[in-house]
């Protein structure tokens, strides 16, 4: 049990659960950041209704700015997964923690090629904290379940995108994984790791946890800066604020004893992409890709002060109104 907590890459789940879904997300950004891919391979576990499935979002900034997003089913017997070296394949598309090969096409794409990855950043892990989560890690039937995979790492390959041939060589490339029955009914989620400074990455979740018949609002944010980690969560005690939220901009501070935090996101170009509910994929919720971040850290207990901006965040509001 322990292996697999504090290895989320790996598959968790199984086959003949109901109710389930499992879904791994890989983002990957080209170097001269005019192309942004974003695959999501998955299970779903719901009734009569068990398949696997891959989930896009293609963005070209090129000459014309064009965004796909599509939703392409398989049999669920065409899931295979190994966890040791990890290894998931759906159809013809292998996903490893060193390469994706793609070959997948649906009426709007098609996409074929395999990149390579580098060094993984992976974050802190301890026995109390064998993930993202926390301690929350141990608790069993969470509703949904994070993990972080690599916070930022390089690219080396090429995509033909509807036969566009795509240089992501030196690109940047983030994963992540979530799992369980249901997306929170709200929540907020911020990602970032095409800075000015090339070593700084950013993700930040805010979200309504359902735990033993009531609810709590749920933080996890993981910053890397200069290959030092700052983690604020509900587990360390952190704080957060929602100062403002609308349907362009969010600001955002969040505190606890070692460092503050104060985030502005700014909003452009959403993406549509399918969200589980109690196992079954048929939430419609939208992504921004091509988002931008201003981020100020103060560190207090060396007394430091960063600012950094992003650009190219990945973005999804679901249930928050206005403020």
């Amino acid at each position: 049990m322990f292996r697999k907590i504090n290895n989320p890459i790996i598959f968790q789940g199984s086959c003949k659960k109901n109710h389930y879904f499992e879904g791994w997300y890989f983002k990957q950004i080209s170097r001269d950041r005019k192309f942004v891919i974003c695959i999501i391979p998955g299970v779903s576990l719901f009734h009569n209704d068990y398949h696997s499935f891959i989930q896009y979002i293609f963005i070209r900034l090129d000459k014309n700015r064009i965004i796909k997003s599509g939703y392409i089913r398989y049999p669920l017997n065409a899931f295979k997964y190994r966890d040791a070296p990890f290894m998931i394949q759906i159809g013809d598309n292998v996903f490893t923690e060193s390469i994706i090969s793609l070959n997948m096409k649906d009426k709007k794409i098609k996409i074929q090629g395999t990149l390579k990855f580098g060094a993984l950043t992976e974050i802190e892990k301890s026995i109390l904290s064998p993930n993202i989560m926390g301690y929350f890690a141990y608790i069993p039937k969470m509703e949904c379940c994070h993990g972080i995979i690599s916070m930022n790492h390089r690219l080396n390959g090429i995509l033909a995108v509807n036969r566009k041939i795509i240089d992501f060589t030196k690109g940047k490339g983030y994963i992540e994984k979530d799992r369980g029955t249901s997306f929170p009914k709200e929540y907020i989620w911020i990602q970032c790791n095409n800075f000015k400074n090339q070593t700084t990455s950013f993700i930040c979740s805010i979200a309504n946890i359902p735990f033993l018949h009531t609810s709590f609002s749920g933080l996890i944010c993981n910053i890397c800066i200069n290959g030092v980690e700052y983690r604020f969560a509900t587990y360390n005690n952190s704080k957060v604020i929602i100062e403002s939220i609308t349907k362009s901009k969010i600001n955002i501070s969040i505190e606890n004893n070692k460092a503050l935090v104060k985030v502005e996101a700014s909003l452009n170009l959403m993406g549509g992409l399918i969200a589980p509910q109690n196992g079954k994929m048929n939430k419609s919720i939208n992504e921004e890709l091509l988002g931008k971040l201003k981020l100020y850290l103060f560190d207090k207990k060396k007394n430091t002060t960063f600012i950094d901006f992003g650009t190219l965040a990945g973005i999804e509001v679901v249930g928050y109104k206005d403020i």
